[in-house]
């Protein structure tokens, strides 16, 4: 049994690492007022591009920096559309989404035929030594890739480097508050919408890079699944602050890690219904059933100066 709850437990952590990369650019996005249901893309085009990256060069490496920058493309463009047009962030976050489902799976019939999909280069583990034997979350923390490593360190960093108690943060909370005050005392309302989304595209790339190099070494059709989604759900389930949006994000890989965990574990739970799961509590998040929160007040109003 302490080996299923150990496998249950890695696995869903392993499982969380993209949403929690996603959803700490995400977080600071929305505290700066442009919310991002694009996320699903940008994953989407990161896993692509990585897999890509790392088939025509051999190299893990260059695939994870060819999804980086796949990312930052595809939020430079969402930046464009949210920031400098002012068009409606819901409708363009879902619109790019469907472009880049229909994209890459027309890419990967171009790129990946003869089932080369099945053959990319990836990261393999990197135990820490001692660590790695620590029951349940031995495992889970210290049996990750280069890449899920690197994903701890730059959601921390986000997390501790952009918090409410550095100046940076206080400007972000400022501008996804009252664009037209924050404008008035001197603070850089486009840049910083434009830079937290671009922030958004890198992570989320790197995190569509995790799914396809990482776990699966390989790229399929529709890879992402909607995790994208719920990395944007996490942050309004964390009432857009960084341990309750990593406790969401922990949350859903444990939900999605217990469809494969549950016949060891003696529960004869349909695998659908624990499909749902982690979706029928993204409803409840929403919903607001699971607790009050408040978004910022200028979350997907646009910013015009003088009004």
């Amino acid at each position: 049994m302490s080996a299923v709850v150990d496998e249950l437990a890695s696995g869903g952590v392993r499982l969380a690492v993209p949403l929690l990369l996603a959803s700490s650019g995400e977080l600071l996005s929305e505290r700066a007022g442009v919310l991002n249901l694009s996320v699903e893309g940008m994953m989407l085009t990161g896993a692509f591009a990585g897999a890509g990256g790392a088939l025509a060069s051999g190299s893990a490496a260059v695939g994870a920096l060819t999804a980086l920058a796949a990312g930052l493309l595809f939020a430079a463009l969402q930046a464009l559309l949210s920031v400098t047009l002012r068009a409606d962030q819901i409708v363009t976050g879902i619109t790019a989404n469907a472009l880049a489902l229909g994209a890459t799976t027309y890419g990967a019939r171009l790129l990946f035929g003869d089932g080369k999909a099945d053959s990319v280069p990836g990261f393999d583990p990197l135990p820490v030594p001692g660590l790695h034997r620590i029951p349940v979350l031995g495992p889970a923390l210290f049996e990750q890739t280069a890449l899920g490593y690197a994903a701890f360190a730059i959601a921390a960093a986000l997390a501790f480097g952009l918090s409410r108690r550095t100046q940076w943060g206080l400007v972000i909370d400022a501008v996804g508050e009252d664009a037209t005050t924050a404008d008035r005392c001197g603070r850089p309302v486009q840049a910083v919408r434009y830079a937290v989304v671009l922030v958004t595209g890198a992570v989320s790339g790197l995190a569509g890079a995790q799914l396809a190099l990482s776990e699966v070494h390989a790229f399929s059709d529709n890879i992402t699944g909607g995790i994208g989604y719920l990395a944007v759900v996490a942050v309004i389930a964390g009432r857009w602050r960084a341990w309750p949006t990593v406790a969401a994000c922990l949350f859903f890989g444990v939900a999605q890690s217990l469809q494969f965990a549950a016949p060891a574990l003696g529960l004869h739970v349909s695998a659908p219904l624990l499909t749902t799961l982690p979706y029928v509590f993204a409803l409840l998040a929403v919903s607001g059933l699971v607790g009050r929160s408040r978004a910022p007040s200028g979350l997907t109003v646009p910013f015009v100066r003088g009004t």
